[in-house]
């Protein structure tokens, strides 16, 4: 059998390649620079060419590095399979989430159980304490975020476009009335998603209430509290309408019909190494098929 470059080497040329950095490609393999390069020289020795111009630090393919790349990556791709067809099929994948509690509650655990048909060896860790972005490949190997564009570090898709809806209590509805009249909504309080900041500018804007000042502004970090709030009389929730309509609660009732857009969306995000994970690649593609 002839002798074979380091897989190492070619692990860090292909990540390279594929994020578009050194330094990201550096990070993800957990190496310092001078480490990624020294694996990259190791390739370049052994294939016998530079597959890279460096010039001020940035690494950018050549031609002999794009021929070498096409020839090589879906090589690749292919042995990673065929490695992952011989593996134990009978340990548990498992895999660590972070989920908002609301997303969780209205929009994936209804579907879980079509997950675990599928795939019962496939477990999930659920984290629904907050700050998923920052515990990515530490506490957490992917997670489901509220967000107006995630670190573009990240592996990221987009899960839905959402429109603002002002929420509230059928009887505090009533009492203000189909119209919007900035007097009668200045005595309300609102409530503010934490997740949602740029949510109520949005809504005001849209409305034409720029001018408005409520009585108050509570702030919560728990979509199923405001929501409940709302329901309870207590002010006038800034949600969004996928939230509302996925209540299914008779006690609540939308304020103004009126479309405003959204600034945020759910989001699918993971580092890029991780897709190589079998537990992170089958819920992956699982969500993006079910379209949640």
């Amino acid at each position: 059998m002839r002798r074979l470059p380091p897989l190492r080497s070619l692990e860090a040329f292909v990540r390279v390649v594929r994020l578009g950095s050194a330094k990201a490609a550096a990070t993800e393999l957990g190496l310092t620079p001078s480490a990624l390069s020294r694996r990259i020289s190791q390739l370049e020795i052994f294939v016998g060419k530079k597959l890279f111009a460096r010039q001020h630090q940035q690494m950018k393919l050549n031609d002999a590095g794009e021929a070498f790349y096409d020839a090589v990556a879906p090589v690749l791709e292919e042995l990673a399979d065929k490695i992952a067809g011989q593996m134990d099929d009978s340990r548990i994948l498992r895999l660590r989430l972070g989920v908002p509690p609301l997303f969780g509650s209205q929009r994936l655990f209804p579907r879980l159980p079509e997950l675990r048909r599928m795939y019962p060896l496939l477990h999930i860790d659920i984290d629904s304490m907050g700050h998923a972005e920052q515990k990515l490949g530490d506490t957490i190997d992917a997670a489901i975020v509220l967000s107006e564009q995630p670190d573009p570090a990240f592996h990221a898709v987009r899960l839905d476009h959402n429109r603002v809806y002002a929420i509230t209590s059928q009887a505090l509805a009533a009492e203000i009335g189909p119209e919007p009249d900035v007097a009668r909504l200045s005595g309300q309080t609102f409530m503010i998603h934490t997740d949602l900041p740029a949510s109520f500018e949005a809504w005001k804007q849209a409305m034409d209430l720029e001018a408005l000042e409520p009585a108050a502004i509570d702030h919560y970090d728990s979509g199923q509290l405001i929501l409940e709030a709302a329901a309870q009389g207590l002010g006038i929730a800034i949600m969004h309408d996928d939230h509302f309509t996925r209540a299914h609660d008779d006690r609540l009732a939308r304020l103004f019909d009126i479309e405003v857009a959204s600034p945020y969306s759910y989001w699918f995000v993971c580092r890029p190494r991780a897709l190589e994970t079998r537990a992170v690649r089958l819920f992956h593609d699982w969500l993006v098929k079910a379209g949640l």
